[in-house]
């Protein structure tokens, strides 16, 4: 029996190329993906956290004076920010009162401690954001 030898040189044999670039390229194109995600957990949690503060300061523009509209702010994170994507209520700090500089406004701060979103065990190597998230909305009080 003859033995099957490919035919040319090592150079011009083209099989297995599509192996090997899969084994060159795919750890790059992985940590991408992987980075991706993890960006856009920890995005959609701080978007999450920027629409809290802005339906809480929405909310407490209808109170009447500045310790009724802290009281609806921080009534209104703490019975809906655990519907937000993201979001665990149990980790988030609410501060709602009237700006120092400007009385007219009134402030809404949040922060958040993101170390239990999952992007943190993704990869150890993924250059990754802080673990505090602080949103704050601005809300003029009395009309124009």
């Amino acid at each position: 029996m003859k033995s099957q030898r490919p035919t040319g040189s090592f150079r011009e044999n083209e099989r297995g190329t599509s192996a090997v670039e899969f084994a060159l390229l795919s750890p790059l194109y992985l940590l991408l993906m992987m980075g991706m995600a993890a960006y856009g957990i920890y995005f959609g949690c701080s978007h999450s956290l920027q629409q809290i503060a802005a339906d809480a300061a929405r909310v407490a523009i209808a109170g009447l004076s500045s310790d009724e509209r802290r009281r609806l702010a921080e009534d209104y994170v703490g019975a809906y920010a655990g519907s937000y994507a993201f979001v665990d209520p149990s980790r988030l700090q609410v501060q709602a009162g009237e700006s120092p500089r400007d009385p007219s406004q009134f402030l809404i701060d949040l922060h958040y401690d993101a170390r239990t979103l999952p992007i943190w065990n993704l990869f150890d190597g993924l250059p990754l954001p802080g673990t505090l998230i602080a949103k704050r909305a601005v809300i003029r009080v009395g009309g124009i």
